[in-house]
């Protein structure tokens, strides 16, 4: 007997469920779940309460759960309403961009609002050339630059339907539509006058640590790298930016694993001395990722071709500045 599971009988039933709900009740639940009221939803959608109250009922129905409920004085979010929170907003923004689309593209008219996730060093070295071609390119359209935080990074592909492009490294993220843009290496940062000589593979074990990310879901690729070379960094100091960690090192006998790309960056402390890693750590291979719903879509192609021209620009005009010996 032939399987019944081909693809067109499985979207089938989908579609007979959407066709049997009211689309708009997304746009109330994601206002309920924002508020945290029936009142204030009522007047940011610009509709009666008890219209509001009608469609929070049917959709209590179709959870079977209060996803709102008083507690004391006032009201809060279910569990489960927490949960739904973010794949709303999510769900919410991928319809927007459906009716938003227009079958043909013309950069010099979009409005569009582009969305790039990735850490202040990529935005440092990327951002201001990107920035500069879209406003040549798209004068109209803005861009959005977010942190790379664990948790928009762990749940990847979600993330990604709500925001355009990622700029992580190879590794964290898998299974979506990817392309590397930059390769860069690993330095040691340290003070000299706490580093007269280049750190040895001892000194990273014992020495105490600046780590930029340090969790169980978030690490650098360097960090984990060193982890499965045997070499257990001692963690003194942690922070969420690669900006931060000269700043950090600087007149302690810290020491900080940073992109030598950061020597070409102002943030990088005179007085501080860099030098090559003494264990092997490979590179570091920045890609851009998005979800592949986006994949042929002309706006998200045109915002992809100018981050790889902007990437392009800056591999070309890398002055690969040695790595100090001595202070600088």
């Amino acid at each position: 007997m032939a399987s019944k599971n081909t693809d067109g009988e499985r979207a089938e039933p989908t579609a007979r469920a959407l066709a049997n709900l009211d689309l708009n009740l997304l746009v109330t639940l994601n206002a309920v779940l924002h508020h945290q009221s029936v009142t204030r939803a009522a007047e940011h959608l610009g509709v009666t309460q008890p219209a509001v109250s009608a469609s929070l009922a049917r959709l209590r129905r179709h959870f079977d759960d209060e996803i709102l409920h008083r507690v004391g004085n006032r009201y809060q979010l279910t569990p489960f309403g927490i949960d739904l929170r973010q794949r709303t907003r999510m769900a919410l923004t991928g319809v927007e961009r459906v009716f938003a689309s227009r079958a043909t593209f013309e950069a010099t008219d979009t409005t569009r609002e582009y969305t790039v996730i990735t850490s202040d060093y990529t935005t440092a070295l990327l951002g201001q050339r990107l920035t500069q071609l879209l406003d040549q390119r798209a004068p109209h359209a803005r861009l959005r630059w977010l942190p790379s935080i664990p948790d928009l990074v762990a749940r990847a592909e979600h993330t990604l339907t709500a925001h355009d492009v990622m700029l992580v490294p190879h590794g964290f993220v898998t299974d979506l539509p990817n392309e590397t843009i930059f390769h860069d290496d690993w330095i040691v940062v340290s003070d000299p006058e706490h580093t007269p000589d280049p750190p040895t593979a001892d000194d990273l074990r014992r020495r105490p640590w600046v780590l930029v990310y340090n969790s169980q879901t978030a690490s650098t690729p360097a960090a984990r790298r060193l982890r499965m070379l045997g070499i257990e960094p001692r963690v003194q100091v942690v922070t969420e930016s690669f900006l931060t960690a000269p700043a950090l090192v600087t007149g302690s006998a810290r020491i900080a694993l940073l992109p030598r790309r950061m020597l070409d960056l102002p943030v990088i402390h005179e007085g501080l001395r860099a030098d090559p890693c003494p264990v092997d750590l490979g590179q570091l291979t920045q890609a851009m990722w998005w979800h592949p719903m986006l994949t042929d879509e002309p706006e998200h192609r045109f915002l992809r071709t100018l981050i790889r021209q902007a990437a392009l620009e800056l591999n070309n005009a890398d002055t690969a500045q040695p790595i100090n010996q001595s202070p600088r």
